[in-house]
């Protein structure tokens, strides 16, 4: 039971650094509630599974090629950049209440979330080298009821990080002021907008050779 926790610990700890899911679900919470900037880090959770899957049935050291990681690194600076222009953008509205009555849907808020994972080719080194390493070791000394049960016991750990994230921004956006909460909005914008910019050297690089 002791190590089944220690990789709730391991989810927490891979989830917490500041990253883009945690800066869209930032930006959510505070101009839609809990349950967009929730649902923001479930779609990244679900894309976090898919390379687990893929890891554990051997398929995802064909995804680290360099035309492939070319094209993520692409579309990753895509949905990066669209959604913090949108952020930004959006942060310009008189108040967040008029902000909720335009249609931003659930669905919505987990596409973006599994997107900005699912297009990352940093997402697949670091499962590579957290995930593949945490197989190679409990295949050879547990079992695989073993191994699944640690799994889950990382993506409890996500879980439970994504809620606190959404809880956090929620609460920020009842207690500031609509100005403090269109600055944070813009800050977040501007994170994402940076991730994106990124990703697109990286993909610079990789089909120019630079």
């Amino acid at each position: 039971m002791n190590i089944f926790f220690s990789y709730i610990l391991l989810g927490l700890s891979l989830s917490a650094p500041m990253g883009p899911i945690n800066a869209a679900q930032l930006d959510k919470g505070i101009r839609f509630g809990f349950w967009h900037a929730w649902l923001v880090g479930v779609g990244g959770m679900f894309a976090d599974g898919i390379f687990m899957l893929l890891i554990y049935f051997g398929v995802a050291q064909f995804i680290d090629t360099p035309l492939l990681r070319a094209f993520l690194w692409s579309f990753g600076f895509f949905v990066l950049c669209y959604t913090g222009i949108e952020s930004i953008v959006k942060s310009k509205s008189p108040s967040v209440e008029r902000q909720e009555t335009r249609g931003e849907t659930l669905g919505k808020s987990f596409r973006t979330g599994f997107l900005m994972a699912i297009s990352n080719p940093l997402s697949i080194l670091f499962w590579l080298g957290i995930y593949g390493s945490i197989l190679a070791q409990t295949t050879d000394q547990y079992g695989p009821y073993q191994l699944l049960l640690y799994s889950l016991g990382i993506f409890l750990g996500i879980t439970i990080w994504d809620i606190t994230m959404a809880g956090l921004a929620t609460g920020t956006r009842r207690l500031v002021s609509s100005g403090v909460q269109r600055v944070i909005s813009i800050l977040s914008g501007v994170v994402l907008i940076g991730f994106g910019l990124y990703f697109g050297v990286q993909a610079f690089r990789l089909m120019f050779g630079v």
